[in-house]
């Protein structure tokens, strides 16, 4: 504990704050640890503290050495209606498919702590993939290995014009015709942005996009004043009420992308955690 409070705020001052501890205390003991070792496991600087090559080494295993501990605490109390499940999903995702689902297992199990992080595909893999969460639900593709990949459904994606624009007046609109249309889109570090640039590039249309944001609400407001045009997910189309938008369905092939749950399937699986897989394929086929 004390080791890993020092390597993750990189301050001796500010760990010891965190562990409620007094600074003189927390050095004597990471010095008693580095004794044992045999080998210094921070380099002190004026104003910090980095790992050594040997801290590295011995962060690794005492991450691995907290993983099992925990796991073995949540078998032996495993009763399948109590304890802490951490559940990721990415904003595209997130405030438009969780809290429905969050609520009708809350009222199944309502001695369950449920914690939700919000986050890129990259990083909730790396986080299921450490161990730091039970189960993220992101869309394909994973840019991973070792994770368990459950497939839940696929979803088109809708074009959103602003409600002047002349593509509205058509009946139907190819890709082809929004070809040479400015875009706007999600900051590049958003997966759906990626799947939208494939599916275009995969047909020789290249989006140009003239504006990016970090919210997929941001992107629905700058179309609607007229910034630009998008694709947007059917389950945001069906919550946006506004007539400030119109959303259409491209003829021919659609857009689409996956949407799936993950996990670590190497790491111990509670009874609460398959309950709530299972809540989520009940709540798909609702």
């Amino acid at each position: 504990m004390y080791f890993q409070g020092v390597a993750e705020t990189c301050n001796f001052t500010h760990a010891a704050e965190r562990l409620n501890l007094s600074q003189s205390a927390l050095s004597r003991a990471i010095q008693r640890l580095e004794d044992e070792v045999g080998q210094p496991l921070f380099e002190r600087k004026p104003r910090s503290v980095e790992l050594t090559d040997a801290g590295l080494i011995f962060q690794s295993r005492a991450e691995q050495i907290l993983l099992i501990v925990e796991d073995m605490k949540a078998e032996i109390s495993d009763d399948g209606q109590t304890g802490r499940l951490r559940i990721g999903a990415i904003p595209t995702i997130a405030p438009y498919f969780l809290p429905d689902l969050l609520r009708q297992f809350a009222d199944q199990y309502p001695k369950a702590n449920l914690v939700v992080q919000e986050d890129t595909t990259d990083n909730l893999v790396r986080r299921c993939k450490q161990g730091e969460l039970d189960v993220a639900i992101v869309a394909l593709p994973i840019p991973a290995k070792y994770v368990e990949i459950d497939n839940l459904f696929e979803e088109e994606l809708f074009l959103v014009l602003p409600p002047e624009h002349p593509l509205t007046q058509k009946k139907q609109i190819r890709l082809s015709d929004i070809q040479h249309e400015p875009f706007v889109l999600l900051n590049e570090a958003h997966c759906l942005s990626d799947n939208i640039v494939s599916f275009c590039r995969q047909r020789s249309v290249h989006p140009l996009a003239v504006e990016r944001a970090n919210q997929l609400a941001m992107v629905q407001e700058l179309v609607a004043l007229s910034h630009g045009i998008s694709l947007i997910p059917e389950m945001a189309k069906k919550l946006d009420k506004t007539e400030r938008r119109v959303y259409r369905s491209l003829s021919g092939v659609k857009p689409k992308r996956t949407v799936v749950a993950i996990w670590n399937p190497y790491r111990f699986q509670s009874q609460l955690l398959i309950h709530f897989r299972e809540a989520i394929h009940a709540y798909v086929q609702e």
